[in-house]
């Protein structure tokens, strides 16, 4: 059987990781985070799918593909960092939802100590789990808790 992939899934403005607040967002670019997840999917014997865009559809569409390649048992899930997304878009959970998409919630802040409306999540209510405030290194998290799930499953 062939390894399965992991999609990690970013949103919009986190391709100016490394410039954007980094005190709050730290100094790492996402190339850096890229390489953090491929050297994670290696050690749990998977295939990283690093993808970033700043338009929602597409992020849609990702996760529509994401979900059929679950189902075909070829994508043990994904990590979504949704950006500010995750407090806005409905349509995201409904991608989720729909395509019934095993998925890690992810925040490098901890939303939760910040602004309070970032302290809504539309995409906590379909996702298997949630890591927030960790830095870059909860993408580390993340890709070993969705690898232990899919094992689970």
């Amino acid at each position: 059987m062939p390894h399965p992939t992991i999609l990690v899934l970013n949103g919009p403005n986190l391709n100016l990781l490394g410039s954007r607040e980094p005190g709050v967002y730290g100094a790492r670019t996402l190339a850096d985070v890229e390489r953090l997840c491929r050297d994670a999917c290696e050690a749990h014997g998977c295939v990283l799918d690093f993808r970033q865009s700043n338009h929602e559809g597409v992020l849609i569409d990702a996760i529509h593909e994401a979900g059929a390649a679950q189902a075909a048992g070829t994508l043990a899930g994904a990590v979504i960092n949704a950006g500010a997304y995750t407090h806005t878009s409905l349509a995201l959970h409904d991608a989720i939802k729909g395509a019934q998409l095993r998925a890690v919630e992810l925040h490098i802040s901890n939303v939760h100590a910040r602004e309070a409306f970032r302290h809504h999540s539309h995409i906590s209510p379909v996702a298997a789990g949630v890591i927030a405030g960790f830095g870059v290194a909860g993408y580390t998290l993340a890709i070993t808790g969705l690898a232990l799930l899919f094992l689970a499953a």
